[in-house]
């Protein structure tokens, strides 16, 4: 009887322990949404990511990521100030960073390739060149094993994670006409021209677009479609992220929701013209930012709240 209780015990508990167990499928489908937000903010291809995650998660199965949320095998280095665990890789008891959550850790393995100057030649590469990408990644000391180009490659073909990096586009024009400004303006000034550079989605042409010398309102400036990852035109224009956000009057980063001009430097206390006339129904901080005004000294200057709807036909001060 005793022998019986045992065997069923046993057999429960090794149930127990393969329900646990994580297929490589359950991996991808859990985290492949912050990959694909990731790449958008970073330009880092999300097959890419999900090729690593899997790799040096055991798919989501290691010892470090169940104690550490670590999905990339990030060491401490003598910059983190954040948690760790300790665990043995290269050699013993090795200091690992510790994550509060996944997202952190996709967050932090972005920021690490980005901000590490022997991986900077990795985001001239095209998001699609995810071969290009994981030889990169061995090339440039991210990994001690031989054959890593290779294993993150087979995971991405075994898998088909290049879907996930089809539908990324850093900066597209769209079929708007956005090469001139749609403004109604007062009878006494000139139309006025937004000269902005068409950018690909490719990393290369987003970096020499804001490293032109395309300007609006005298400004250094780019026209960035919705969907554009705020994080990658601050890295292209070599400047900090809440520089970026600062010189266009945002308050959140991540992904632009909507079409706009974006500045490379701090917007102007006046426009180029006397006035502008409203077309439709807009926003005060849409008319500060088409005409590379300051939001809080336009709203100054017409005695009106930064987050006011500004009615058609409402005749704005620009000067």
């Amino acid at each position: 009887m005793r022998r019986s209780f045992l065997i069923i015990c046993f057999l429960f508990s090794a149930n127990f322990l393969f329900a646990q167990i994580i297929t490589p499928e359950e991996y991808i489908n859990t985290y492949k949404t912050i990959a694909i937000d990731e790449m958008k903010r970073s330009g880092i291809p999300a097959s890419i990511t999900l090729a690593q995650g899997l790799l040096e998660t055991e798919s989501g199965n290691s010892d470090l990521v169940k104690k550490s949320n670590n999905h990339f095998g990030i060491k401490c280095k003598s910059n983190w100030t954040g948690e760790s665990v300790r665990h043995t890789d290269d050699a013993l008891n090795e200091c690992f960073r510790k994550y509060t959550s996944a997202q952190d850790s996709y967050k932090d393995h972005s920021d690490y390739l980005k901000n590490t100057p022997r991986y900077a030649t990795l985001f001239e590469l095209p998001v699609g060149d995810y071969k290009g990408w994981a030889y990169g990644l061995k090339k440039a000391g991210y990994a001690t094993n031989p054959r890593y180009p290779q294993i993150v490659i087979s995971n991405i073909e075994k898998h088909n994670l290049q879907q996930f990096d089809d539908g990324y586009v850093a900066l597209k024009v769209d079929s708007l006409n956005l090469m001139k400004a749609d403004v109604e303006i007062a009878s006494n000034e000139k139309p006025v021209e937004i000269t902005l550079p068409i950018v690909s989605y490719e990393n290369d042409e987003l970096v020499k677009a804001v490293k032109s010398k395309s300007k609006f309102n005298s400004l250094k400036a780019i026209f960035a479609s919705k969907g554009t990852s705020l994080f990658a035109i601050a890295n292209a224009a070599d400047i900090s992220l809440a520089k970026l956000m600062e010189y266009n009057d945002l308050n959140t980063d991540g992904i632009l929701k909507e079409n706009q001009i974006i500045y490379l430097e701090k917007k102007r206390k006046a426009g180029n013209r006397d006035f502008y006339t409203t077309n439709t129904n807009e926003k005060i901080a849409e008319i500060a930012q088409n005409n590379g005004i300051q939001l809080k000294i336009l709203a100054e200057l017409n005695g009106l709240n930064e987050g006011v709807v500004v009615k058609k036909g409402t005749r704005i001060k620009l000067r």
